[in-house]
């Protein structure tokens, strides 16, 4: 699977921003597309999945302000990312694979990756 990031960009705190993954084709059954983010110094932390049959997962640190959604007929898996903090600064990556579900957040568990696009949240 091809993916491609967009709409990372610089926005204050307390602001939004909306990402978006294009992918070459719909997610199979057992598969799942994520976000993931890595800040400077820091690992790769998964922050968002959204599962073939619908289910969504996110992290603690974005539980409540961000949310993945798809639309099937586009492909596309977006991540609208609200109430965006100082520490929500990083490269955001999305990420496709068949991960089990205790790993769902896992990057070693993903095959295929976008290239990143830049998220600066300023205090």
């Amino acid at each position: 699977v091809q993916l491609q990031a967009s709409g990372g960009g610089l926005v204050q705190t307390g602001g939004s921003l909306r990402l978006s993954c294009t992918t070459s084709e719909r997610t199979a059954s057992g598969g799942a597309v994520a976000w993931f983010r890595q800040a400077p110094g820091k690992e790769r932390e998964g922050v968002a999945a959204l599962r073939w049959n619908g289910y969504t997962y996110y992290s603690d640190s974005v539980k409540g302000r961000f949310t993945i959604s798809r639309d099937n007929a586009k492909k596309t898996y977006d991540l609208q990312m609200n109430n965006l903090k100082p520490e929500d600064t990083a490269v955001y990556y999305c990420a496709a694979g068949s991960p089990i579900l205790s790993a769902i957040l896992r990057a070693g568990t993903y095959r295929d990756w976008g290239q990143g696009t830049q998220v600066t949240v300023s205090s």
